[in-house]
């Protein structure tokens, strides 16, 4: 359980964090917010926010091309892990550098994490997971290293891949047929609302990175949640016309 907790905790780093607020700005988030994601997104240790959300840029401006950090038209396990054990290639360089990123530095938060990055993910990646079931109930260092600290690192690591790769690969296009993005569940389920890919790739600036209702959507549920708290404000929604009218032009008909 508390191995569930930290991996649902690195989900929402990354997920409701370094994605949905810091790479879309699909919505705005208060201080204590940005605080919290923050730290659970060093505890997710996949490159800072300002690291991560440059690449996350450039990967929805030329998705699929040289010029995307994980390109999956080079196939499952470089769009999966590859990508990080290779130089990049010189287009996604040459034209990331063609991007504005200074919003990121704007953030005093960003700025904070990304000049102690690396002390705050030993803190939050592998000392309190490892330390707190310790200390709080007489779990063993080994099994609590073992199990929430190094196990959860390792599975979120890959839930997070599952994104670039199996998204990319597997699954229907009802939004648009003429892009590579799918809709996959198993992704949804793993990546807590991620996998309505085809979808968050036509629509990127929509908070919920999927059509509202009762889809599986965890970090949808967080924000709105965090609204109800008054923590957030500003949450974007592409209009359901829109959708419609998406569906009927550019999607495969499979809803």
């Amino acid at each position: 359980l508390a191995a569930y907790f930290c991996f649902l905790l690195t989900a929402l780093g990354v997920t409701a964090g370094a994605h949905r607020l810091w790479s879309h700005r699909s919505y705005k988030a208060k201080l204590p917010l940005r605080i919290f994601l923050a730290a659970a997104n060093s505890m997710a240790f996949q490159n800072d926010i300002y690291e991560w959300s440059r690449d996350h840029r450039v990967h929805h401006k030329y998705s699929e091309t040289d010029a995307d950090p994980h390109n999956a038209r080079r196939g499952f396990f470089f769009s999966h892990i590859g990508w990080l054990f290779v130089r990049k290639h010189q287009d996604v360089i040459e034209k990331g550098r063609k991007l504005d990123f200074t919003d990121l530095l704007d953030d005093p938060v960003v700025r904070f994490q990304r000049k102690y990055y690396k002390s705050s993910v030993v803190l939050m990646c592998f000392v309190i997971p490892t330390f707190v079931p310790w200390y709080l109930w007489g779990e063993s260092l080994w099994n609590a290293y073992f199990l929430a600290s190094i196990l959860r690192y390792t599975i979120s690591l890959n839930v997070t891949w599952l994104v670039n790769s199996a998204a990319h690969m597997y699954g229907n296009r009802p939004y648009d047929k003429n892009i590579n993005p799918r809709q996959n569940t198993l992704v949804t389920l793993g990546a807590i609302g991620e996998g309505f890919h085809n979808y968050h790739h036509t629509f990127p600036f929509d908070y919920s990175a999927s059509e509202l209702g009762l889809k599986f959507n965890p970090t949808t549920w967080f924000i709105d949640f965090m609204f109800w708290l008054g923590l957030v404000t500003d949450r974007k929604q592409a209009p359901k016309e829109m959708i419609q009218a998406r569906k009927e032009r550019t999607g495969d008909g499979s809803a």
